[in-house]
C-alpha cells in the first residue's frame, strides 16, 4: 500500500476490526437482535457497511453502475444470516481485495467518472471516493454503538485518534 495517503483506509479496517473484536466478546443472540432504530440489527448493518464498500470498490475498478446493481442484489441475499465470523471474514477478504487494488495504483489522485443512475455523472479522484468509504464507514460504526447501548451494553471507541494512537503504540 502506498504511504500516507491510504491511512484512512488503514483506519477503517482496523475500527471495523475493533467493532468485531467488541462483538463477539458479547453475547451471541444480540447480532441478530432487533431494535428500533435506523437499522433493524447489528448483522443489517455491517452488511451495509460491506455491501456498499464493495460497491465503491466496484466504481473504482471501473465496472458501470449497471453491472454493479446486478452483482449487488446477489451480494445482499449472500449476506443475509451470516454469523459475526463469517461476516469477519468477508471483511477482511474485502480488505485485501482493496488494498491488491490500491497496490496496483500510480496516483490515488487520477479521475475516476462515476454514472449513477439517480444522482448523475461525477467526475471525482480515487482518494476522494476513499474518503468516502471511511465516512460512510464511521457513521455506520456509531449506528452501531447506539444499538449496543440501546440492548445494554457497552460501544467500543472507534474514533480516529484512537486509531493514530494504536499505531504510535504498535510502532513503538
Amino acid at each position: 500500500m502506498k504511504g500516507q495517503e491510504l491511512q484512512f483506509y488503514n483506519y477503517h479496517v482496523w475500527a471495523n476490526q475493533r467493532i468485531f473484536s467488541h462483538l463477539k466478546g458479547l453475547p451471541q443472540d444480540i447480532y441478530h437482535k432487533e431494535v428500533k432504530n435506523v437499522f433493524s440489527s447489528v448483522s443489517e448493518v455491517l452488511g451495509h457497511i460491506y455491501a456498499t464498500d464493495t460497491t465503491w470498490l466496484s466504481v473504482m475498478s471501473g465496472y458501470s453502475f449497471d453491472e454493479i446493481i446486478k452483482s449487488g442484489k446477489q451480494l445482499r441475499e449472500n449476506i443475509k444470516g451470516k454469523s459475526i465470523g463469517e461476516m469477519e471474514m468477508m471483511f477482511l477478504n474485502l480488505s485485501e481485495q482493496f488494498k491488491a487494488f490500491f497496490d496496483h495504483q500510480d496516483n490515488l489522485d487520477q479521475l475516476v467518472f462515476c454514472a449513477h443512475p439517480n444522482f448523475g455523472q461525477l467526475e471525482t479522484n480515487l482518494f476522494e471516493l476513499i474518503q468516502h468509504v471511511v465516512n460512510h464507514g464511521t457513521y455506520h460504526r456509531g449506528n452501531i454503538t447506539a444499538m449496543l447501548r440501546q440492548m445494554g451494553y457497552p460501544g467500543v471507541m472507534t474514533d480516529y485518534v484512537a486509531y493514530l494512537y494504536a499505531m504510535k503504540v504498535s510502532n513503538s
